[in-house]
C-alpha cells in the first residue's frame, strides 16, 4: 500500500450549513445598519463634507482649548499680555485723560476720580476695563445711564445720562432733591427749593409716581402747589402759594375726583386767596371751609407771612388732621 495520509475531522454538512447561516445574518445586519445610517445621514441637513469639517472644527477647537490651558500653567498669556502692554506704552496707546459728557447736575470730578483713578491713569489702552469704569458710575445717584467707550490713542469718553429732579424731599434736618421714582439725587439748602414742590410725611418717597398721576388730573391747580404732605400712610394734604391747605380723602380715585372738584369750584368762586385759611374734602359729598379763628387773626396781624393749620375733619369744627 501507498502511504497516503487521510484527513480527517473536516466540516460535517450540519456545521456547514450552521456557518453559511451566520454568515447570512452577518450580511443582513450590515445591510440593515448600514441603511439605518443612511436614513438618519439623509435626515441631516448637513453634507457628508460639511460634517466632515464640523468635526474637525470641534477637534480643532478642543486642541486649542488644550493648548491655552497649558499655556496658562506655562505662563505664556501673562507673558504675553505684559509685551502688549509694553508695546501699548511705547506707541503712546496709555489713559492719559477722560471726557465727560451730558453732565448738568453731577459733580464732574467724581467722574474723572473714577474713570482715572485705581490705577487707570497710564493703563495701557486695551487692558482699560470699560465695564468696571460704568458699574462705578451707575453706583452715583445722579447717573441714570452711563455709556463708556475708548478714543484712541489716549481718552475715555463718558456720556451720562442724568436724573431728572422732580421735588424736594423733606425730611427732619434736611432737605434732598429726588427725581420721579422718589430716588434721593443729593442734599439741598433751603434757599435752592426755588419753585420746587416740597414732599413730607413718612414713606413719601414712595409715593412720587402716584401724586404727580394726582396732580396730573388738574393740571391748572399743579403750578400753585407749594408742597404736599403724605398723611398717615393713606392721602395727601396740599398746601398752596397762598398758604391755603387742602385735605383730600383717601384713595387714588376719590382724591382724583376731589381735587377736579376743588379745580371747578375755584374757577367759579376764587377759592385761592380767599378768607378761607383750609378746605376739607374727606366727607366725599361736600367740602368744608376753615375760616380764620381769632388766634389766626392776630398771627396775621404780627407776621406778614401767616402759617394755617391744617383742615381737621369734615365739618367745620377743628379736630384731628390723620
Amino acid at each position: 500500500m501507498s502511504g497516503q495520509k487521510i484527513k480527517r475531522g473536516g466540516k460535517s454538512v450540519r456545521k456547514a450549513a450552521a456557518a453559511q447561516g451566520k454568515a447570512r445574518q452577518v450580511r443582513k445586519a450590515r445591510a440593515q445598519t448600514g441603511s439605518l445610517i443612511d436614513s438618519v445621514m439623509a435626515l441631516q441637513p448637513f453634507s457628508e463634507s460639511q460634517l466632515h469639517h464640523i468635526f474637525l472644527a470641534m477637534i480643532l477647537g478642543l486642541a486649542a482649548v488644550l493648548i491655552w490651558v497649558v499655556a496658562s500653567f506655562a505662563g505664556v498669556p501673562a507673558m504675553a499680555q505684559a509685551e502688549m502692554e509694553r508695546l501699548a506704552h511705547q506707541s503712546g496707546f496709555e489713559l492719559q485723560r477722560a471726557e465727560v459728557r451730558g453732565t448738568q447736575h453731577l459733580n464732574e470730578l467724581k467722574v474723572y476720580s473714577i474713570v482715572l483713578g485705581s490705577g487707570n491713569r497710564n493703563r495701557a489702552m486695551p487692558f482699560v476695563d470699560l465695564h468696571a469704569i460704568r458699574d462705578k458710575l451707575m453706583v452715583l445717584s445722579w447717573v441714570e445711564e452711563a455709556r463708556v467707550s475708548r478714543r484712541l490713542p489716549n481718552t475715555v469718553v463718558v456720556d451720562i445720562v442724568e436724573r431728572i429732579p422732580v421735588a424736594v424731599l423733606s425730611r427732619p434736618g434736611r432737605l434732598a432733591l429726588i427725581d420721579a421714582k422718589g430716588r434721593e439725587l443729593e442734599p439741598i439748602a433751603l434757599n435752592r427749593v426755588g419753585k420746587r414742590m416740597v414732599l413730607s410725611g413718612p414713606g413719601v418717597g414712595a409715593q412720587v409716581s402716584a401724586l404727580t398721576a394726582l396732580l396730573d388730573a388738574a393740571p391748572a391747580l399743579k403750578t400753585q402747589i407749594k408742597s404736599a404732605e403724605w398723611i398717615g400712610n393713606r392721602r395727601w394734604n396740599l398746601t398752596f402759594k397762598t398758604g391755603q391747605i387742602l385735605a383730600l380723602p383717601e384713595g387714588d380715585e376719590a382724591a382724583g375726583k376731589a381735587l377736579v372738584t376743588f379745580a371747578q369750584l375755584d374757577g367759579r368762586n376764587r377759592l385761592l386767596g380767599g378768607k378761607a385759611v383750609a378746605f376739607d374734602m374727606r366727607a366725599g359729598d361736600r367740602i368744608y371751609l376753615r375760616m380764620p379763628s381769632r388766634t389766626d387773626a392776630q398771627e396775621q396781624s404780627g407776621s406778614a407771612a401767616p402759617k394755617p393749620k391744617a383742615p381737621s375733619s369734615p365739618s367745620a369744627k377743628s379736630e384731628g388732621a390723620n
